[in-house]
Order: C-alpha cells, then structure tokens, then sequence
C-alpha cells in the first residue's frame, strides 16, 4: 500500500476526499464551539460520522487503484520533452 497514491489531484475523487475531510472538521468545530441542543448534537455528530467514513472510503479508494498510465508518462514525459526540444533548436 503506497500512501503517495493519496495526491492524485487531477482526479474528482481526490477532491472529493478533501471536501469531505473538510466537512468533518467544520462539524467537530461546530460541536465543540456552537451551544446546541440535543437534536443539534446528534445531527450534526451524525453528519461529521458519515464524512470521516466516506472519507476513508474515498482514502482507500485512491490507494487501492492504479494511477492511469497517461498520468504517469505526461508528468514524466513533459519534462523530457520540453528539454530535448529546447536541445533541438
């Protein structure tokens, strides 16, 4: 399991894994700062549960898969074209 493959931000569901993480630490701060009852409580410990589970569902989703190749030879390749072609001329 390769934790680099987390930083994949050319992908929707790497974003996806940052908003919900986002998510979560705005509900924690909202329990922990905002006076809210006991509805509030629970409504808003309920949403920041289910963001740390898609979250890591969506963690484990970007290390499980393969970076797509295209990915991986453009970053590598863009570098070794810009400079042959500033060789060339």
């Amino acid at each position: 399991m390769k934790l680099s493959r987390l930083w994949q931000p050319r992908r929707l569901l790497f974003w996806q894994w940052v908003m919900f993480n986002v998510l979560s630490s705005v509900c924690t701060w909202a329990l922990h700062t905002l006076p809210l009852n006991t509805v509030g409580l629970l409504l808003v410990g309920g949403v920041a549960l289910l963001n740390v589970g898609f979250g890591l569902l969506a963690a484990w989703l970007l290390v499980r898969d393969e970076p797509p190749p295209s990915a991986v030879q453009g970053s590598g390749m863009s570098g070794s074209s810009a400079s042959t072609a500033s060789t060339s001329e």
